[in-house]
């Protein structure tokens, strides 16, 4: 019997569809007293273990290797920890007429979160571009943003960023940086298990989002912050955030060309710098923002899922560019990712 699979024409990320029953369920059925310290503290639970399995996984070797290609690697940075955060204050002026205070709020966490790893890969390999790049430049980004958003966040957000403080930090430290740290530390022991269970292990990625998410959603519900959120501020925000999307592909796409950059290089930059991670923002933004972290995540979620329909259009262009016609496929298994198929939602 063939394993059911989700259908390459369908727009929608399944995961997606998840997270969208996992809100739905937390309006119904929030948590509440007993039940909402449970959850809270599953969730803590949840991030941490979370993270450890992002250390378990990054190889040292390859971090190092990678190292060598350091001219993209700092420019996917800097589109993801500088230009992406330039653009998230220039729509300040935005505020109040377009955009409601939280949710401009949430718009410029959105742009200090880490790359995505995953479907950088994927749509890299899709557009016959540098994957051992496009892996390298992920993580890369990912590790870096377990530092650099936080800061970031204190710098931009301040007080405005639902209750964020020095103890926030403290907070990202001991439930994201140390287990993230101990998980590299004893990659050594567990590197293989991990490998060899790396599908098991990636539903319990998902579920721990799932979990952040209910938990953050409750928190929102119990206190009534949804009436703040009307059809016309969504769609608003919706219409900011494509253009947003739109000039991040330009700039990274026209300014690796303006760098020197060949064009296998390009589109790993071209992916890797204009995307943002949903599995790292999501427990980022449940640490920072505590109650208030249900509207703050409320724009990376739809951002996410719009750079996954609009990277697989691009990606499926890239691949038949009069370019790529004398580029060898990458040897990465990655190839039949597309929208919605992604093994798991980073």
């Amino acid at each position: 019997m063939k394993r059911l699979q989700w259908p390459s024409w369908m727009p929608i990320d399944p995961y997606i569809l998840l997270l969208l029953g996992t809100v739905g369920l937390a309006a119904l059925l929030p948590a509440r007293g007993t039940g909402a310290d449970v959850a809270s503290g599953a969730s803590t639970a949840a991030i941490a273990f979370l993270f450890f399995l992002y250390g378990a996984r990054l190889s040292t070797r390859e971090a190092v290797e990678g190292l060598k290609h350091w001219r993209l690697h700092v420019t996917v940075l800097a589109c993801t920890f500088v230009v992406f955060p330039l653009l998230g204050l220039a729509a300040r002026g935005l505020e109040p007429l377009l955009l409601s205070h939280n949710l401009y709020t949430g718009l410029l966490f959105l742009t200090l979160v880490p790359s995505t790893i995953q479907s950088s890969i994927a749509f890299t390999s899709m557009a016959r571009g540098n994957v051992p790049a496009a892996i390298c430049a992920g993580s890369f980004s990912s590790l870096a943003g377990i530092v650099v958003t936080p800061l970031l966040a204190a710098a931009l957000l301040g007080s405005s960023g639902g209750g964020f403080s020095a103890d926030s930090l403290v907070k990202i430290v001991l439930q994201l940086l140390v287990p993230f740290l101990a998980g590299q530390v004893l990659r050594r022991w567990i590197g293989g298990f991990i490998t060899r269970h790396k599908k098991v292990l990636g539903y319990v990625d998902r579920g721990s989002i799932l979990l952040v998410v209910y938990t953050a959603f409750s928190e929102g519900m119990v206190q009534g912050i949804w009436h703040q959120v009307s059809a016309v501020r969504l769609a608003g925000l919706l219409a900011v955030e494509a253009v947003l999307l739109a000039v991040m592909l330009t700039l990274t796409w026209y300014g690796g060309k303006a760098l020197g950059f060949q064009r296998e290089d390009r589109i790993a930059i071209q992916f890797a710098g204009s995307k943002k991670s949903l599995a790292s923002g999501l427990p980022m933004a449940s640490v920072l923002f505590g109650a208030h972290a249900s509207l703050a995540v409320l724009p990376l979620m739809l951002f996410h899922q719009m750079q996954l329909m609009v990277c697989a259009v691009i990606a499926k262009r890239r691949a038949h560019d009069p370019e790529a016609a004398t580029t060898p496929v990458p040897p990465v298994a990655a190839s039949r990712i597309a929208v919605g198929t992604a093994p798991r939602s980073d």
